[in-house]
């Protein structure tokens, strides 16, 4: 194997220092971040055991929404459409692997349907599935917790 192919670049100061710092995120900057990608990852409890699953998001105000099929796993988070919610975590960020600058956000809250207008699901022209499934309806994040941090330069 090829060590120099895979060599990090140096990231510390002349001190040995790194050259990074990281800036905790308010609720605001958080899901405006959250706001600027299309791709996330939503952790919950399938069978009593964490899951994740990659999905496309759309930033709502401060809810995060996202489509999901009948039948598949998040389907069951919501099988009882007059629960208060279900808990959830969803997390996406952008982080260079080069320089390792970037930014992390996650939020914690709860998932219900989206309720249909007219029968109409009012995200399906802004979430475009990925693959030929039916996106049959919209899941909804209430956000409780919101965190998040910031990877930048060292001052």
């Amino acid at each position: 194997m090829n060590h120099e192919a895979t060599r990090r670049p140096d990231l510390s100061g002349p001190d040995g220092e790194p050259t990074r710092s990281m800036k905790a995120l308010d609720r605001s900057e958080a899901l405006s971040l959250l706001g600027t990608v299309s791709l996330g990852r939503i952790v919950f409890s399938e069978h009593a055991l964490p899951a994740v699953r990659l999905v496309n998001h759309v930033v709502d105000g401060e809810d995060i929404v996202v489509r999901i099929q009948d039948g598949g796993a998040l389907a069951s988070l919501v099988a009882t459409p007059d629960a208060p919610g279900v808990v959830v975590a969803y997390e996406a960020d952008v982080i260079d692997p080069e320089t390792r600058l970037g930014w992390s956000v996650v939020v914690t809250g709860y998932a219900s349907l989206v309720a249909e207008r007219d029968g109409a699901d009012p995200y399906a022209a802004l979430l475009v599935p990925w693959v030929r499934q039916a996106m049959t309806r919209a899941l909804r994040i209430r956000p409780d917790l919101v965190t998040g941090f910031l990877l930048g330069a060292a001052e």
